[in-house]
């Protein structure tokens, strides 16, 4: 599984060149995501027109809830401020002792087609325990690893895990700290209504909510703390605006979009320079529009990250996830 981390290096200048900028790694994401099958009937990678990305590329169901699982999984390993200050705050009201903190990403494709979990051979320990809030000692997480992951697709197993965690199977990722060895289940929702309890899991993930509070409080209910992450308007309503470029795009058979699709003169500016090179491949496209790129805004890293991959049914076309960082900071 390859993960494209994007960090903000500098502000927004001019609208179209930063588009043009964020739109450029989102195409690199879209094309190393097809499958090397449906590349190879298309004459290979390099070969590839940008007119053919419409009928090669098929598009993934949440797949922005995806890159904000990931992203946000990213922050934890690399000790990210701006999520960590609030994770923080939740693992003091979770009573998660330690300060080495870390991230396990357990579960990213909900669809039914693919499961991935990334593995954990080198963070957990035969002493690593899962902290379910209940009043009786912690269940050891890695010995349920297997169970958890199998209960994903196949209820009938469900039964067999500690009542105390026959929910943890909906975690997205275990948040925890190395030097203590416990952990938290922990979800992730693009969208803070669709956040839901489960027995074993712990915190919930959000975006915060624009002109709402940003607080961490306990969802009594759900028995959840709930964690807003803060959000960066700039960074991520230009990443958000670079996908829907493309999405529309792609939608109008790698033309320009009509004006109630693509209102701004600046997204149909970016759009009409991708239309002009349809004919061209898609590598020879990204390398031109580089020239007329914001480059300073954008610094690009490509992981390959250790994963597990269980397929369930139809196959995925796309393999890559583009996961947004902001990380710029004003003077």
């Amino acid at each position: 599984m390859k993960l494209l981390i994007q960090t903000q290096q500098n502000p927004v200048g001019s609208e179209v060149l930063a588009r043009i900028a964020i739109v450029r790694p989102i195409l690199i994401a879209l094309l190393t995501g097809i499958k090397q099958e449906v590349l190879g009937e298309l004459g290979g990678l390099d070969a590839m027109k940008l007119f053919m990305l419409p009928r090669a590329y098929r598009d993934g169901c949440g797949d922005v809830g995806f890159c904000f699982e990931w992203a946000v999984h990213d922050a934890i390993r690399r000790n990210d401020p701006m999520v960590m200050e609030r994770l923080t705050d939740a693992a003091k009201l979770c009573k998660l002792p330690g300060a080495d903190f870390d991230s396990i990403l357990f579960g990213v494709e909900k669809s039914g087609k693919t499961r991935i979990i990334d593995t954990a051979n080198d963070v957990l320990t035969d002493d690593s325990r899962i902290l379910t809030g209940a009043q009786a000692q912690p269940p050891k997480l890695k010995g349920y690893m297997n169970q958890l992951a199998a209960a994903f697709h196949r209820p009938e197993t469900r039964s067999a895990l500690p009542s105390s965690i026959n929910g943890l199977w909906k975690a997205d990722l275990f948040f925890g700290s190395t030097d203590a060895d416990r952990w938290l289940g922990t979800t992730l929702k693009i969208n803070a209504k669709h956040l839901e309890g489960a027995r074993g899991l712990r915190v919930g993930i959000v975006p915060s909510t624009q002109g709402a509070s940003d607080r961490i409080f306990k969802d009594q209910a759900k028995n959840l703390i709930v964690c807003p992450v803060p959000y960066d308007g700039s960074f991520m309503e230009l990443f958000y605006t670079g996908w829907r470029i493309v999405q529309q795009f792609i939608a109008a058979d790698a033309k320009v979009p009509k004006p109630v699709s693509l209102p701004s003169p600046a997204d149909r500016q970016v759009a009409r320079e991708l239309e002009m090179r349809r004919d061209f491949p898609i590598v020879d496209v990204i390398a031109a529009l580089e020239a007329q790129a914001q480059t300073d805004l954008l610094a690009a890293e490509e992981k390959v990250v250790g994963s597990d991959v269980a397929k369930e049914g139809e196959p995925l076309l796309n393999d890559l996830v583009v996961s947004p960082v902001a990380a710029y900071k004003s003077a």
